[in-house]
């Protein structure tokens, strides 16, 4: 593990931008686990940044793709910021050694949580945009997100498209999403989300929002009818 300085000397080089105030860096870098206080964790950072990486890879999408529609924008914009995405990208820059994390089971780590590295990913985009505003924390966004959007010469597909496809295309009713129950404070809620079948199959997923919560139920079901197959 690095000493704290180095840390942050060699995160700040990686994504291109240096904080005036540490202390915002700082608790971007700290997981509820480690804090003595909610409010000292990265977690209202984190929904914030959730907010800013929303709007400034939307922004940069309808610049790249600008015949595309609504809804095919909507597909690249789920497929570049979900958590797979965002802990690639932490994993990338080493992220994992600059979180101060409580020790935990030695065997699951929580710096190596795909979670916890794409909540702390985001935490660093709200802590920017405390630190100097949009101008500041868009650039650092558009130099890591242009590779990824500039992958995709098509929109992708996302799960919950894709399940109401194979639905329609065995004359069955749209998938039903139903909520099961939403844990956590206000500022970082948790969802679960039922997604049922006409024919009565269905599977539950989980996340940080509605919308997350929805694809995850619906790729999880996607995978029990391939699997089945």
């Amino acid at each position: 593990m690095l000493n704290r300085r180095t840390a942050h000397r060699s995160l700040t080089d990686l994504i291109g931008y240096r904080f005036k105030r540490l202390e915002l860096l700082e608790c971007a870098l700290t997981h509820s686990s480690f804090a003595s206080h909610p409010n000292e964790c990265n977690e209202r950072l984190e929904f914030l940044g959730d907010r800013v990486l929303g709007l400034v890879v939307a922004e940069t999408l309808l610049k790249y793709f600008p015949h595309e529609n609504e809804g095919q924008i909507a597909r690249r914009l789920a497929a570049v910021v979900d958590g797979k995405t965002l802990s690639h990208i932490a994993r990338s820059i080493e992220l994992g050694n600059c979180l101060r994390v409580s020790m935990g089971s030695n065997t699951d780590p929580l710096v190596e949580q795909d979670a916890v590295l794409a909540d702390a990913m985001e935490a660093i985009f709200g802590a920017i945009y405390l630190d100097a505003g949009l101008s500041a924390v868009q650039p650092v966004i558009e130099k890591i997100w242009s590779p990824l959007i500039n992958a995709e010469t098509t929109p992708p597909i996302d799960a919950k498209s894709k399940l109401q496809e194979w639905a329609q295309g065995r004359h069955m009713k749209l998938p039903d999403y139903r909520i099961q129950d939403q844990t956590g404070p206000d500022h970082a809620p948790e969802f679960k989300i039922k997604v049922v079948l006409e024919d009565g199959r269905f599977s539950i997923g989980s996340g940080k929002s509605k919308r997350i919560a929805e694809q995850n139920a619906a790729a999880e079901l996607l995978s029990k009818i391939e699997y089945k197959k």
